[in-house]
């Protein structure tokens, strides 16, 4: 650190990585101090929050773009590293570690590799990442060669142009971030009384990230929504976050429902399903009913997300394997769960769940699916902290 005449300047050696559908800044803890509790004013200077522009920082004016991977070598037996998650509000002076992003994961293999945590294999290396924020186990398999990563392939995903070299996450025994297992609150569906809706059935899941998916028709969308034009609607913002507030209350994370965009604004993440249907993405490209296995759209800190979060659709599989959930009800019959297509604003996702079926409910052994990740810069940034 060095101080200025009203500040102290970090010097902080970051990566800013694009990982699958979100970008962030990629940090070794060893750079941060030891206390989790100072790195608040840091990452919230570090993106130039609050502001809607975040001009002033490395964010990039929404929540896919205003978030960060802190990152360690680990000293647990079954990993390689430990990594932490932080999203970083926009628009609130706020930094949230609760739930994970599985875009930002896809980062975190080859951001790894790149700071010599992990040695680089021929062909493929896969990296056992430890996520500090749900306690649970992903393996990264990362294409290097030459002992570096190799970024460069055909494999294309949605919501992001052109093409880049896949890396396929799998998420170990995923169920139960909140420690309350698949099902938090122990039933398939719960029905919660939201204020200016009425009684809505939801299908709370917990694997990877908790989410409550809620049918589109009993919100009054239809799951074909693009992000711009449910962004332009306060009326339904205030109420999709009144669903997420609710199921807050229920899961205990809350006693306020309408306290929830501030003491847990990244979780539950809120979704909304509706059966499979011909649909045009938010880059005018028409997805054909054929290509799908259910339509779905997600909350991102209050806003639509502009495309998937991993988790998202790590949870969507898990869902999708339970008999009578929301998810599993929408769901396209004769769906190959090895293979399961997500219809979102960006394009069609792909995942799938390894599961043994366990009377009403099953055991998830793993979720999977592929992103890609790119390393746009490498450098140090001068964080002026008053």
């Amino acid at each position: 650190m060095m101080r200025e005449k009203d500040h102290v300047v970090l010097k902080l050696p970051v990566m800013i990585m694009r990982g699958g559908t979100s970008k962030g800044v990629y940090i070794l803890e060893e750079d941060l101090p030891k206390n989790q509790a100072d790195w608040e004013p840091i990452l919230l200077r570090l993106m130039g929050s609050p502001d809607q522009r975040q001009i002033d920082g490395l964010g990039g004016a929404q929540s896919v773009t205003s978030k960060a991977a802190i990152v360690k070598k680990s000293s647990r037996s079954d990993a390689d590293v430990d990594y932490t998650f932080a999203q970083v509000s926009v628009d609130k002076p706020l930094v949230s570690y609760k739930g994970n992003c599985g875009n930002i994961s896809s980062g975190v293999g080859p951001f790894a590799i790149e700071r010599g945590l992990v040695e680089a294999e021929d062909g493929m290396t896969s990296v056992r990442i430890f996520n500090t924020n749900t306690e649970k186990l992903i393996v990264a398999d990362v294409k290097t060669k030459d002992g570096r990563v190799e970024y460069d392939g055909d494999f294309a995903i949605a919501g992001v142009p052109g093409t880049a070299s896949p890396i396929r996450l799998r998420f170990v025994e995923p169920s139960g971030t909140l420690g309350k297992g698949l099902l938090p609150t122990g039933n398939v569906v719960d029905v919660l009384d939201v204020p200016g809706l009425g009684q809505v059935e939801v299908s709370i899941i917990d694997a990877a990230n908790p989410l409550v998916f809620v049918k589109a028709k009993d919100l009054g969308l239809s799951g074909r929504e693009l992000p711009d034009a449910l962004n332009a609607s306060q009326e339904k913002l205030e109420l999709l976050e009144a669903v997420r507030g609710m199921a807050a209350v229920k899961l205990g994370l809350i006693r306020d429902y309408t306290r929830s965009a501030w003491d847990t604004p990244g979780i539950p993440k809120m979704t909304f399903v509706a059966e499979a249907e011909t649909y045009v993405t938010w880059d005018g490209r028409e997805i054909q009913k054929d290509q799908i296995d259910l339509l779905s759209r997600m909350m991102s800190m209050q806003k639509t997300h502009p495309s998937y979060a991993m988790t998202g659709a790590m949870c969507t599989a898990a869902a999708a394997v339970v008999p009578g959930s929301v998810v599993n009800q929408v769901l396209c019959e004769n769906t190959d769960t090895q293979c399961i297509r997500i219809g979102h604003p960006g394009g069609v996702l792909e995942c799938g769940v390894d599961y043994q079926e366990q009377g009403a409910v099953p055991y998830i052994e793993d979720t999977f699916g592929f992103r890609s990740a790119n390393l746009l810069v490498e450098g140090i940034a001068h964080v002026r902290i008053s």
